[in-house]
């Protein structure tokens, strides 16, 4: 869970409520913290403050549906309709007005949770001509099947599964080939080559110096 609030307690009683449930809890203060945070974990919801210092609530969920389809829960004022409306224009699954009750979060976070798992994962992904089917662990470009490796196959998943957003070399390491592997970041560079040669698209996935790679179409 990514939770998205500046007032300390507000943000450690969801964190505190969230974490009883069971689930893991990355809490940051600003919209800017969120939408750097997002890429670097496999977020299940975002819990949103629409009041932030900085980057609004509002704009953190237009970016965040831009290029990711995570569930989000907004946080509003009650006496603001205004802004539980707005939420939902721009890709909200739901809202909790303040003050709340935490038996009421969790149960609204359960709610979206259900319907998101109901919904499941998109199990194909295409971008650029290059589509890639989950489910049959296939590869196309332009029509035509590409044979990859497994770690190959997985690497283009969260690349196609993040378009626009730039993955660093080391959360690469961690999603794609798992935490404590003992891989350096040299790894992902040598994979990524291969993948650009098999696919025959080297401008699908582009480099950011210093930082690590993101999916475009080319």
């Amino acid at each position: 869970m990514l939770v998205v609030e500046d007032e300390p307690s507000i943000g450690e009683l969801v964190r505190t409520y969230l974490a009883r449930d069971g689930h893991e809890v990355v809490w940051v203060r600003t919209g800017e913290e969120a939408l750097a945070e997002l890429p670097r974990h496999p977020v299940a919801l975002v819990v949103l403050d629409v009041r932030l210092p900085g980057i609004d609530g509002f704009e953190v969920c237009r970016r965040i549906r831009a290029r990711s389809e995570v569930p989000v829960l907004m946080l509003t004022a009650r006496d603001e309709e205004a802004d539980r409306v707005a939420g939902l224009e721009l890709g909200a699954d739901d809202y909790v007005t303040k003050p709340f009750s935490p038996r009421e979060l969790a149960a609204r976070v359960k709610a979206i949770l259900r319907r998101a798992g109901a919904r499941g994962p998109a199990a194909v992904r295409s971008l650029g001509g290059v589509t890639l089917d989950r489910a049959g662990r296939e590869v196309r470009v332009d029509g035509r099947p590409v044979e990859l490796t497994a770690r190959e196959f997985d690497l283009l998943a969260c690349f196609l599964e993040h378009p626009g957003v730039v993955l660093t070399r080391e959360v690469l390491l961690e999603r794609v080939w798992g935490v404590g592997y003992p891989a350096e970041t040299r790894t992902v560079d040598v994979h990524v080559a291969q993948l650009r040669r098999k696919l025959g698209r080297p401008g699908l996935i582009r480099t950011v110096r210093g930082v690590g790679y993101k999916a475009v179409a080319p």
